[in-house]
């Protein structure tokens, strides 16, 4: 589960859509994940861009518990695992 890997990946990891996004453009990026229950409009973006550039792309179902799993205590809908 791709909780378990955002958790495991510890400080590599970019929490929000603009950031990952930013990343995934410089090459910084190995995985992102995004949460079904966010925005669609911003996950989309990242689910395009990932798509076009190749990189392996993941949903889950909550932001709350990919939030947990990033340590911190708000849901995220968008997270990266880094290079």
């Amino acid at each position: 589960m791709s909780y378990e890997k955002v958790a495991q990946a510890g400080s590599d990891i970019i929490i929000g859509t603009k950031q990952t996004l930013k990343a995934m453009k410089n090459g910084e990026v190995n995985e992102v994940i995004t949460a079904d229950d966010a925005d669609q409009s911003m996950t989309l973006k990242v689910a395009e861009l990932a798509r076009q550039l190749n990189i392996p792309h993941t949903r889950v179902p909550s932001m709350d518990e990919l939030g947990n799993a990033c340590g911190i205590d708000v849901g995220a809908a968008t997270v990266a695992i880094k290079q």
